[in-house]
């Protein structure tokens, strides 16, 4: 059986036999307390004290799966907050970048487009003609305000590539209108004479007048629908 000191709580093995039927008086080798041991009371003792042992290990173990819990709690939480903010700074890109125009290169990394102007293309059309004997390059279409206040027209970008992609020249047309109202539209028109020879597509996008370094009066900005330079 297992003896344990009730003074000291140290702990002896001994055979059933050196207590005997009738019990015996023991003495604690560490702490010099005495005390009585009955027959089989050494094994009930042990028993008791591994349940209590138990239950102290399930009382330890149901405060860790809590705190385990409550961890988990707290950072789904925290994610659900943090993707809240990056949902809405995904679906109001377009306001982020306006007011924080750095941000467009973030949005763009993550294959988000971004239109800060507010404003994009509703129609475009391009032609080549001779006018005389000097070949002639038009472009011209109309700009969409898709916001609901109104929005200061931006630059557009005219880029002629090659038949490989490659980028040729860049040139800009003004919008007829400095500011477009909520939902209406505007025109743009730019007449590229003796274009180069190469050029074979075209891409058209918005810039404001810094990103496209221009000065005020610049000689490839077609000021007016329909003008020339």
């Amino acid at each position: 059986m297992i003896l344990t000191c009730p003074n000291c709580e140290t702990q002896y093995f001994a055979h059933d036999s050196t207590i005997g039927e009738a019990g015996r008086t023991v003495k604690c080798a560490a702490c010099d307390h005495s005390w009585f041991v009955g027959q089989g009371e050494g094994l009930a003792a042990a028993a008791g004290r591994g349940a209590h042992e138990a239950y102290r290990k399930r009382v330890r173990d149901r405060k860790a799966r809590a705190s385990r819990m409550a961890a988990m709690v707290s950072w789904a939480v925290a994610a659900c907050f943090l993707v809240g903010i990056l949902g809405g700074a995904v679906l109001m890109r377009s306001r982020v970048v306006e007011a924080w125009p750095q941000s467009a290169s973030a949005f763009s990394a993550l294959g988000l487009k971004v239109n800060r102007f507010g404003v994009e293309f509703a129609s475009e059309d391009a032609e080549r003609f001779l006018d005389g004997t000097l070949p002639v390059l038009e472009i011209s279409g109309e700009v969409r305000n898709f916001t609901k206040r109104p929005r200061r027209a931006p630059l557009v970008e005219v880029r002629l590539l090659d038949d490989g992609g490659v980028h040729i020249a860049t040139y800009y047309a003004q919008v007829a209108q400095g500011e477009i109202a909520a939902g209406e539209t505007a025109g743009f028109s730019k007449r590229i004479e003796n274009p180069p020879f190469e050029a074979f597509q075209l891409e058209l996008g918005l810039v404001d007048e810094g990103e496209a370094g221009l000065e005020s009066e610049q000689a490839n900005v077609t000021p007016d629908l329909g003008g020339n330079p």
